[in-house]
């Protein structure tokens, strides 16, 4: 006959390896990031369980004190996990149960969960960092303004496909990079609003039979407003990957720019020159300037990608219900993310403000590759009145003759087109040596592209004042997050400080 195990079972919670290997790190995790966060909700429960009545003034005044004390005879980073208690949550109720007794203690968890608390801990934990974060790429955001500003007649050569293609300014390229840069941005703040919605009051699944107040704990904890579902406040896991995907795409795309940045720092191209304070040279080769935090960018960045994908990946066929896989190990896993992250924004605003382009290597890439030769083209169109295609082959037998005497198309080209012309046309062009050697200079190809989003003056300078624009709006929203969460610390702080002078 089989033996019930459960009635020989003489084992006694926790077992010495599940306490060493899953709650001591736990443990460990929530009291270096999550501290703060667990006093904020034991406040703001509390202040609510008064005002509506589940608990009464003397109640709440004694657990107030209780909780102040604890506040300041328990030093968080001189805890070592020992097993009396499974988690935090438990040893923060352990310290109320010897001040007040089990009653009166147990009574600050009416109408809660460590479910519901352990969501409202995450969100709070990624709302900070997605402040800080967006912070400093706005901070990336205004210095590639400035650059852009300070850069936009700028030439340079920019390419398609690794080659030279046309002549183009670096505050054009800029622009590029601050539009893509701005979107993310706004994804950065759509991930924001789905994180900044409380969960407190879900419980563990369907809320209270109590008439607890869900929209006051989250204005007091700085919340946008409560997670209406209250399934959803414990289940669903859509506030990290909201996160972590718009950090991997924030990643993801300022990787290619600052791959170009290799490049273009590269000596064999050479066009974009980096400071000597961000070059270090070589041990063995003291001719080589070597610009090594462009490769620490590179390298920061993927790290940053790779740890917000596996944020996404173990989100992955999970069970739609509260389940360990979002929880305490895997939010500490992704603030690595965040880490890396912050050090890629300061790093790339830092060079983007020093790092300047070298007009000589410019020129003489331009020389080298005839990337002007499409406005000759063009010219041709307005000009003479040929069709594009004909331009075009006209325009192609001048770059080659050039190209074949390694020549420089404003000096060497105006011959070959006159013979390209006449062999195609029929007829002599009423363009002359001066005039051929404007339209084919690079001055003219950028100042002529006027159109909307182009590299001419006229364009630039309304893009700048878009991207301006832009950044006004994304400073007044950080500063309105700011004003507001200030004003729920402070209401919580002095709401609780009423309870604890409550008579």
């Amino acid at each position: 006959m089989m033996t019930d195990p459960r009635q020989t079972d003489t084992s006694v919670f926790p077992d010495a390896v599940y306490k060493d290997t899953v709650l001591r790190p736990l443990f460990d995790g929530a009291k270096t990031h999550h501290v703060a966060a667990f006093g904020a909700i034991d406040k703001a429960h509390l202040v609510m369980l008064v005002e509506t009545g589940i608990l009464d003034a003397v109640q709440g005044r004694d657990i107030a004190k209780a909780l102040r004390a604890i506040g300041a005879e328990v030093d968080p980073t001189k805890l070592i996990y020992t097993g009396e208690v499974e988690d935090y949550f438990f040893l923060i109720e352990k310290e109320l149960k010897a001040r007040l007794g089990p009653d009166l203690a147990g009574r600050l968890h009416t109408a809660r969960s460590r479910n519901d608390i352990d969501h409202t801990l995450f969100k709070l934990g990624l709302k900070a960092r997605l402040e800080l974060l967006l912070a400093k790429a706005l901070a990336l955001y205004d210095t590639l303004i400035e650059t852009a500003e300070r850069e936009k007649a700028t030439l340079i050569v920019a390419y398609t496909h690794g080659q030279p293609a046309q002549p183009s300014t670096f505050g054009h390229y800029l622009g590029a990079m601050i539009e893509v840069l701005g979107r993310d941005i706004d994804r950065l703040h759509d991930a924001y609003a789905v994180v900044d919605q409380s969960p407190m009051g879900a419980a563990a699944i369907t809320t209270s039979g109590f008439p607890i107040d869900r929209a006051r704990v989250a204005y007091l904890l700085g919340f946008a407003a409560p997670l209406q579902n209250s399934y959803s406040c414990i289940a669903a896991v859509d506030y990290i990957t909201a996160t972590y995907g718009a950090i991997e795409l924030l990643f993801l795309h300022l990787g290619r720019p600052i791959q170009d940045l290799q490049v273009w720092s590269s000596f064999e191209v050479g066009q974009l020159y980096v400071p000597n304070a961000l070059v270090q040279i070589s041990s063995i080769m003291p001719q080589k300037r070597n610009p090594v935090p462009i490769e620490h960018l590179r390298l920061l960045s993927s790290q940053t990608i790779g740890r917000a994908r596996a944020m996404l990946d173990v989100m992955h066929n999970t069970p739609f219900t509260d389940m360990n896989d979002s929880e305490g190990e895997t939010q500490a896993m992704g603030y690595q993310a965040f880490d890396s992250a912050y050090r890629v924004l300061d790093l790339l605003a830092s060079v983007m403000a020093q790092v300047r382009i070298d007009p000589a290597r410019v020129a003489a890439n331009i020389r080298r590759s005839c990337i002007t030769i499409t406005e000759l083209a063009d010219s041709l169109v307005r000009q003479e009145g040929l069709s594009f295609r004909q331009g075009h082959e006209i325009a192609a037998a001048v770059a080659r003759a050039v190209v074949a005497i390694d020549g420089d198309l404003p000096l060497d080209g105006y011959a070959p087109f006159v013979a390209a012309f006449e062999h195609a046309v029929g007829r002599s062009s009423a363009i002359d040596a001066a005039g051929f050697a404007e339209l084919v200079s690079p001055e003219h190809f950028v100042a002529v592209r006027t159109r909307f989003g182009g590299p001419g003056p006229e364009p630039m300078q309304a893009a700048l004042a878009s991207y301006r624009a832009r950044s006004a709006d994304f400073a007044a929203w950080a500063k309105a997050q700011a004003v507001a969460q200030g004003q729920a610390t402070a209401e919580l702080n002095s709401k609780f400080d009423a309870l604890v002078g409550a008579a």
